[in-house]
């Protein structure tokens, strides 16, 4: 985890869908109040990228297929998938989907594979939805370009946060 970073460029190798199906089974452990399980992720290989640059480009205003999606040879959207719940509120399960994505990226890493998870104001457009054939409870949180590892990313930096900077105590009553 202290030498992972997000690839914007990678090479056009990709996990196979055993191999994604895997990472997904550990990444879906995430912390899940109630257990409901409040995300799904749909896996875009070969022309599936395509349509989804169609349906970037509609939501844009634009004709054509956009070559955003085609950076990688395999993209998983991550989507909040809402179930009603009386305990767990929607910004809960929304940090659920999100973690699973997080996890995911970090075992893609971890198992040699270039990772990147990028969002943009199309996640929210209808022409995107539409493509990714979301339902009326579902919200599309971005996707991961997953891609081989560039020789030259092969390299490990470590990169550590300086903690003392996020992490303080709880502020103390006044007396």
């Amino acid at each position: 985890m202290r030498r992972r970073r997000s690839l914007s460029k990678v090479t056009d190798e990709a996990p196979s869908p055993e191999e994604l199906l895997e990472l997904v089974g550990a990444a879906g452990r995430v912390a899940d109040h109630s257990e409901l399980k409040p995300w799904r992720l749909i896996e875009l290989r070969g022309d599936d990228r395509a349509t989804l640059g169609r349906a970037i480009n509609k939501a844009s205003g634009e004709k054509g297929v956009s070559t955003k999606p085609l950076r990688a040879p395999l993209l998983v959207a991550v989507v909040a998938s809402y179930r009603k719940s009386d305990k767990v509120p929607r910004w809960e399960q929304e940090a659920v989907a999100s973690g699973v994505a997080h996890a995911l990226s970090l075992l893609l890493d971890e198992a040699g594979w270039g990772v990147i998870w990028r969002t943009g104001h199309y996640t929210r457009a209808k022409a995107v939805a539409k493509a990714h054939g979301l339902r009326k409870n579902e919200e599309l949180l971005g996707w991961l370009y997953i891609g081989g590892k560039p020789e030259r990313a092969r390299v490990s930096r470590d990169k550590v946060v300086d903690a003392a900077a996020f992490v303080s105590r709880m502020p103390q009553p006044k007396r």
